[in-house]
């Protein structure tokens, strides 16, 4: 199979052309705006999507059978609005199979716990602009898969866990917050699981977060416990009394897409408890 992963200069992208590949998938990947320095063998392609006509052309240059979209470019409506309806057009005009990767931000935090059936109700620009491609690509393309995630972590390689090292190292600032509740999931579940959904006839909604509910400050805890930092060096504080915009409390229930699957998505503390990373070194 031919597979086209959209954004795959990024964290989680990276790991889907790790693991396609692995999987014996002849695998081309995007990227905006520095071609990536990488080590596998996938054809790179230079894509923005509010480009139709560069979107056309790598379609009929490479012509996948499988896109994962794993880009993200926040609140940018003509992006990450926008650009994911083009994708499903240009999709559904090759007959490719889709899988769209959308966020927890379509949640407000208001009922706390949400599962598949769960009506967005976003309270940031963000979570709206993904919000309104979930809708617009099943319009477009129906058999379309709409993952919906939550903090990715990742063996010491995630934003937030370089954060917890720079943290504890007294190199950056800022606090950990302690009502900031999310449903972690590591890259590696993440990435197996969209390949995976791809892989059988599924569509819609589909939820793949971890089963712990940890606040960021808990989280980074448990990551400078495995990582051998000290966690007393960790500053807490309160989003709530921060200026930062966007729901607190969003507790993705993945029961029923788990169910599914054969990947299991592990929860946070078993994550934390499994591997001790060694920290990267931290420029000046």
């Amino acid at each position: 199979m031919k597979a086209l992963i959209i954004g795959g200069s990024g964290f989680l992208g990276a790991e889907l052309i790790r693991q396609a590949q692995a999987a014996g998938h002849t695998t081309a990947a995007t990227y905006y705006a520095t071609k990536p320095d990488d080590a596998s063998q996938a054809a790179w392609y230079r894509l923005d999507l509010r480009d139709m006509k560069r979107l056309d052309a790598v379609m009929a240059e490479f012509s996948p059978h499988l896109i994962i979209n794993a880009s993200s470019s926040k609140a940018d409506w003509a992006v990450t609005a926008q650009g994911p309806v083009r994708l499903a057009l240009a999709a559904a005009r090759c007959g490719s199979r889709l899988v769209h990767v959308s966020s927890d931000a379509v949640f407000s935090g208001a009922r706390v716990h949400y599962d598949e059936t769960c009506m967005p109700d976003p309270v940031t620009p963000y979570g709206a602009a993904k919000a309104a491609a979930e809708t617009a690509v099943l319009a477009v393309h129906p058999k379309t898969v709409i993952a919906r995630t939550s903090l990715i972590v990742g063996d010491g390689h995630s934003v937030h866990e370089r954060a917890v090292h720079e943290l504890a190292a007294d190199v950056r600032s800022g606090v950990l917050f302690t009502d900031d509740i999310r449903c972690p999931v590591h890259v590696a579940d993440l990435a197996a699981a969209l390949l995976e959904l791809a892989s059988c006839d599924a569509s819609g909604i589909h939820h793949l977060a971890g089963p712990d509910a940890v606040s960021r400050h808990e989280l980074g805890i448990l990551i400078a416990r495995r990582d051998g930092l000290d966690p007393s060096r960790l500053p807490k504080g309160l989003r709530a009394h921060s200026t930062l915009p966007g729901a607190l409390d969003v507790r993705l229930d993945s029961r029923a897409t788990q169910r599914k699957l054969s990947t299991t998505l592990r929860g946070a503390r078993q994550l934390c408890t499994a591997t001790t990373v060694t920290a990267q070194p931290i420029s000046p």
